[in-house]
């Protein structure tokens, strides 16, 4: 179902807020463990697999390179598609409890993706992620996360990842784009 009235796409993941979080367009949240490795020196602490709310966390692959429409397939069956990038907001700053946290967050522009599930199946740690598909924009997770919080200007950019965005991304750009914010002149 739509955000806001579906849960995880993974069994057994529970999600707090549902009013912005969860349904078809964001049953999986997928974060690289290599970004996960860039933030522990600068928060101070270990970070866990998981700790920023993921339900996928990679290894050696480019997730905030993906494009927007980009599929998966992971083990024998599962086949997600890349729909958006993760916007911070006060629940996750208020679980990761650092001041500042969306802030420092937005800045280094490493959001990690959201994910709608094309194909179901079962994951096991260590399963192989293989991208099967490659859209033939250049709209990656971290350009659309870009123009969404700190570079209006991209906003007509991201249009060209069509269907693939979700449903929220692209509601949030037409509104931007028909009030005139990222339309330079």
């Amino acid at each position: 179902g739509p955000t806001g009235t579906a849960g995880s796409g993974v069994a057994g993941d529970v999600i707090g807020d549902l009013r912005d979080h969860g349904g078809d367009d964001q049953a999986v949240y997928a974060y690289a463990r290599e970004d996960l490795d860039l933030w522990e020196p600068e928060l101070g602490r270990e970070l866990r697999n998981g700790v920023f709310g993921e339900n996928l966390t990679t290894s050696g692959l480019d997730v905030n390179g993906a494009l927007i429409g980009e599929r998966w397939r992971i083990g024998a069956d599962l086949v997600l598609e890349v729909t958006s990038a993760r916007i911070p907001c006060r629940t996750f700053a208020g679980w990761l409890a650092e001041k500042g946290w969306v802030r420092r967050f937005t800045q280094a522009a490493r959001p990690g993706a959201y994910l709608r599930v094309i194909e179901p199946g079962r994951i096991e740690a260590g399963d192989r992620i293989e991208v099967v598909l490659r859209p033939g924009h250049d709209v990656t997770v971290e350009v659309l996360f870009r123009a969404l919080t700190t570079q209006a200007e991209l906003l007509p950019r991201t249009l060209a990842a069509g269907e693939a965005l979700n449903v929220l991304s692209a509601e949030r750009i037409r509104r931007r784009l028909e009030r005139g914010s990222g339309v330079s002149s």
